[in-house]
């Protein structure tokens, strides 16, 4: 919560804390005291869901930080398994092309390694277009692309986790117009304490509800609303 809001909210309890004592000595409590004290509790309650919608929005931008190193990591071993197998082609070519120019006879010693070596390289480079294997059993994971080594595999894993990443970040948006919602309904309900105007307090409750409105989208559906 931004210090403003802390202001404005200490402010408000020393205006109740004030109209308390000054009419202390009344029969009863005035309107204006059960308004006040109505309005406090509105303050808390929207202060409640900032605090909700400000965690969320950390833990989400956090994920989203977290998703995106992933997917750049996954990337760079796709690119150097790439590398890797764009070397291995060319030389398993290369070697194709030397042993038509090898005959038969005393070469086929030659001939043979040759072939055993473009058939071995020729296996490597398929092993880094794809290479399946069991994935280890972390503790929350998507098991919708196939866990490998190969370049098949890293690409899927990669998009996983940047749709990972771009998920956390809607939820994040979402989160964070909620949070201002939110304080923006603190500033005016501290406001309606002061200044004694009512229609300060029904809007700082319908911001209110605009902002459980963003909060729930964030948490339920992120890509329903694309706010950036």
């Amino acid at each position: 919560m931004s210090h403003g809001v802390h202001a404005v909210q200490h402010e408000v309890e020393h205006q109740i804390e004030h109209e308390e004592h000054g009419h202390g000595d009344g029969h009863g409590a005035k309107p204006a005291d059960n308004q006040n004290k109505k309005i406090a509790l509105l303050i808390a309650v929207i202060a409640l869901f900032l605090a909700f919608s400000e965690t969320l929005g950390k833990s989400a931008q956090t994920a989203a930080l977290s998703y995106n190193v992933e997917a750049s990591n996954l990337w760079a071993f796709y690119q150097a398994k790439t590398i890797r197998q764009t070397t291995l082609q060319a030389s398993t070519e290369l070697l194709k092309f030397e042993l038509t120019k090898i005959d038969g006879g005393s070469n086929d010693a030659i001939r043979k390694a040759m072939t055993e070596r473009i058939d071995t390289w020729a296996k490597q480079t398929a092993r880094y277009e794809s290479e399946p294997m069991d994935r280890p059993a972390p503790k929350e994971v998507n098991l919708d692309p196939p866990y490998g080594e190969g370049r098949r595999e890293l690409s899927a894993l990669a998009l996983a986790a940047q749709a990972k990443r771009d998920t956390a970040l809607e939820r994040y948006h979402h989160y964070e117009v909620a949070s201002a919602v939110y304080q923006i309904g603190i500033v005016l309900a501290s406001a309606a304490v002061i200044t004694g105007m009512v229609a300060l307090a029904y809007a700082a409750a319908g911001l209110g509800v605009v902002g459980v409105i963003f909060t729930a989208i964030g948490f339920f559906a992120p890509h329903a609303v694309h706010l950036f």
